[in-house]
């Protein structure tokens, strides 16, 4: 199976984190609807309360809350989301998914409700420092062979030595054809 990306906002900061979950250990939420609230356990954040506000499947179409269900269907659009009219009155009927979360979707869009005791940036960044810690230190660019430098150099002389280019024949002034009238 694949990973859910959760986008979740925080509304009091006004930023937004994401947070991969493996697809076995968010089952509980398959089945819940935009709207629904479920515990930040999941998510690894304790002692918070997640809304979901909407999401996007595995091809990219975004979740609508009008339409109910899980599956694909074109519907009527005249507001977000999925369709941004450029003119008053505008519709345009597009492909959109059901407002429930099923397993083809792949991103889930959500906000916190209620906080828990320790902010949100304190537990992201504790999950990433191991991963930090663990990279192997970057290499540092190697010096280029003086062979090669030479070899750059001839490369970059040799589009300045392009063709001159051949002078444009000058048009007859319309000014003498003027005075010939006159």
């Amino acid at each position: 199976m694949t990973n859910f990306q959760f986008i979740v906002s925080d509304s009091k900061t006004r930023k937004a984190y994401k947070i991969e979950v493996d697809q076995d250990k968010a089952t509980g939420l398959i089945g819940k609807s935009i709207g629904d609230k479920f515990n930040g356990d999941i998510l690894g954040l304790s002692g918070y309360e997640i809304q979901i506000t909407g999401g996007t499947d595995k091809d990219g179409f975004p979740m609508h809350p009008q339409v109910h269900g899980p599956g694909r269907k074109k519907v009527v659009l005249a507001h977000p989301p999925g369709f941004h009219p450029k003119m008053k009155g505008q519709r345009k009927r597009k492909m959109v998914r059901g407002n429930t979360i099923s397993a083809d979707i792949v991103q889930i869009n959500c906000k916190i409700v209620k906080a828990g005791t320790k902010p949100i940036e304190q537990i992201i960044k504790k999950e990433e420092k191991p991963k930090e810690e663990a990279k192997p230190e970057e290499k540092k660019p190697e010096e280029k062979k003086p062979e090669e430098k030479k070899e750059e150099q001839k490369k970059e002389q040799k589009p300045s030595e392009k063709k001159p280019e051949k002078p444009k024949k000058e048009k007859p002034k319309k000014e003498e054809k003027k005075d010939k009238k006159g």
